[in-house]
């Protein structure tokens, strides 16, 4: 089977529905990893040694410490990658390159919603995988639970429909599976929507908005709308009115959630 014809692939190779060739440049200015986070990701990682990252980005959560095989089919984030990291694998989640229990974790972050076939992916994340299989993703359900979608709700909408139900991904991977909140620090350094809570001005930068591929599928008058909404009721006072308190709030718990299973 070939790597076409599980997943059809755009011009610069992403193979989800964002198009990563028009909306990547500049992603890591916006998108860098929380130390936060993944102080989790590496406790749930536990002992592992070899790791599997699949839809690897431009690198963000790879342990430094531990022998990482990165895949990531999209070229610009693949050129977005550190120096310090090694070259990711050009291919997709659905047709890893890898035998059968070849590593000892396998990890994915910020990238289930995107695949083409979620079931056929977790299964080849699970088949070669020896050990837990680590996934940070956001739960649907409270997606839209966050302010910005009182300002900006089509985006939020958006994402709450490409987030698969927590219960379907541990249907998938079977196991012994948990889930874990993951608390979002005020200053989070990774740019997704829920890390700016208590700093929504960050969200009238266009380079933030693009970080946040839910975006890119609302049209530009209505993206533009939103982002008017929410510039006069950060202007008027009543953003802080209703939200205020989120400024002095040192985390938030908001829809991220970490999946652990193990085999």
């Amino acid at each position: 089977m070939t790597i076409g014809s599980v997943n059809p692939r755009q011009a610069d190779g992403s193979a989800g529905d964002a198009n990563y060739g028009v909306i990547g440049a500049g992603y890591t200015a916006y998108r860098q990893p929380e130390p936060a986070i993944a102080a989790q990701i590496e406790q749930a990682l536990g002992t592992a040694r070899s790791v599997l990252n699949v839809g690897a980005g431009a690198g963000s959560y790879e342990p430094r410490d531990r022998d990482v095989t990165a895949v990531e089919p999209s070229a610009s984030m693949r050129a977005q990658r550190p120096s310090d990291l090694a070259l990711a694998v050009d291919a997709v989640a659905e047709a890893l390159p890898f035998p059968d229990g070849h590593f000892d974790a396998s990890m994915t972050t910020f990238s289930i919603h995107q695949w083409k076939n979620l079931e056929a992916g977790l299964a080849e994340m699970r088949r070669v995988t020896r050990g837990r299989v680590i996934i940070l993703s956001c739960d649907p359900d409270l997606v839209q639970r966050f302010w910005l979608n009182d300002y900006a709700p089509e985006v939020l909408a958006t994402e709450a429909r490409r987030y698969p139900a927590l219960g379907r991904i541990r249907t998938v991977l079977g196991g012994q599976t948990h889930v874990d909140p993951v608390a979002i620090p005020f200053d989070c350094r990774d740019g997704f929507n829920e890390a700016y809570y208590g700093r929504p001005e960050r969200l009238l930068e266009a380079g933030a908005r693009a970080a946040n591929s839910a975006w890119s599928f609302v049209g530009e008058p209505v993206r533009a709308d939103y982002v008017a909404h929410l510039q006069r009721a950060l202007e008027d006072g009543s953003w802080d009115r209703r939200h205020g308190a989120l400024r002095r709030q040192a985390a938030f718990d908001g829809s991220l959630r970490l999946i652990t299973a193990a085999p």
